[in-house]
């Protein structure tokens, strides 16, 4: 049987949500201080990063003026994330195509196929791994610091500003990672032979 491969509705949501949220951040961070309060391009756009950048100040001028790189170096690999995410997105509704799933009734599932299914989910985990390890490095570099950047805020601000938002960055990757990999490695185990002689 070949290998299959379809993006659950889970991971189609989170991709619909995150990308233009990721598009948004980067643009921010990767155009300031243009973006920033006082910019020409602040208003309307990039307004709630005003408020963002008090209770993470590597958001804010604090960063900007210490002249940071972590801000803009993490966006620059959203931007790479992001484009491994649309590649994926894009391989499989492209190239998907429609078989009918076992005991649902005659309910059909569109699905990439062989060697694109492998290349499309390889991607896709590459990608959902990159951004765990850089969203757990956000809240590392936070820990190790003695929370430089948010230990001045309240902790109902933290939570719903910061912590709730930027935990969605760990929990989705989270998902991804372990059904992507699990599809990985049962593909490769697969095909593999029982023993070797």
């Amino acid at each position: 049987m070949p290998f299959t491969h379809a993006p659950s509705t889970l991971i189609k949501f989170w991709l619909a949500v995150s990308l233009p949220l990721i598009a948004w951040d980067s643009g921010y961070a990767l155009m300031r201080p243009w973006t920033m309060e006082g910019g020409f391009l602040h208003w309307p756009l990039w307004v709630p990063y005003k408020l963002y950048g008090e209770v993470d100040h590597v958001y804010g001028w604090e960063a900007f003026n210490a002249n940071s790189g972590f801000t803009s170096a993490q966006s620059f690999l959203n931007v790479v994330e992001s484009l491994m995410y649309i590649y994926y997105y894009w391989a499989w509704s492209s190239a998907a195509v429609s078989v009918k799933v076992a005991g649902a009734g005659g309910e059909t599932r569109r699905v990439l196929v062989g060697r694109p299914a492998a290349v499309a989910l390889l991607v896709g985990f590459s990608a959902a791994v990159m951004t765990l390890s850089k969203s757990v490095l956000y809240w590392l570099c936070e820990y190790f610091s003695g929370f430089e950047n948010i230990g001045h805020n309240s902790f109902m601000n933290l939570l719903i500003i910061f912590i709730i938002p930027n935990g969605a960055w760990l929990v989705f990757p989270t998902i991804m990672c372990f059904k992507f990999g699990g599809e990985l490695v049962d593909g490769l185990a697969a095909s593999t032979p029982g023993k070797l002689e």
